[in-house]
């Protein structure tokens, strides 16, 4: 039962690969295309983010310990 189960969960991931390197007719990218093109952007939220809960989480303990 195990082999089958790992036969299953291959056959999904080598699906899951090939459809998001599969280039699209419309415009010949692929999701993984997409994903390297807005990786900037969610990079640059991601640090907003951070920063934004770094500065309340400091805010916090300042207020606490004073």
């Amino acid at each position: 039962m195990g082999l089958l189960k790992w036969a299953i969960v291959g056959a999904a991931a080598a699906y899951g690969i090939k459809y998001v390197t599969e280039k699209r007719k419309e415009d010949g990218k692929s999701i993984i295309d997409d994903w390297n093109e807005k990786a900037p952007e969610w990079m640059e939220k991601a640090k907003q983010y951070t920063d934004e809960a770094v500065s309340r989480a400091t805010s916090k303990v300042r207020e606490n310990y004073q």
